[in-house]
């Protein structure tokens, strides 16, 4: 996982969406994409940028794709700006 893939990964508003749907728990990709008016395609686009950046984690159950937030990318991209904003004059 590089900085410059995560922050890639959000700049998308679609993504940063995924994401905020995340909080509430793991879900499959089936309940993610009905939140978005985009095809299977574009939403496993997004998925695997979202993976490749280390931002969600999935596993798969029988048919299904389940994703969950990773929390530990999340908290080092925490700890990074708030260690720039404290050192920061």
């Amino acid at each position: 996982m590089e900085q410059n893939d995560i922050f890639r990964a959000l700049a998308d508003p679609a993504r940063r969406q995924v994401l905020a749907l995340l909080r509430e728990g793991e879900k499959n990709a089936g309940d993610l994409s009905a939140h978005f008016n985009l095809g299977k395609p574009a939403m496993s686009y997004h998925f695997s940028v979202l993976k490749g950046s280390g931002l969600i984690l999935s596993h798969r159950d029988g048919a299904e794709i389940w994703y969950c937030l990773n929390r530990e990318v999340l908290l080092d991209i925490r700890s990074w700006v708030v260690d720039l904003v404290r050192n920061s004059k």
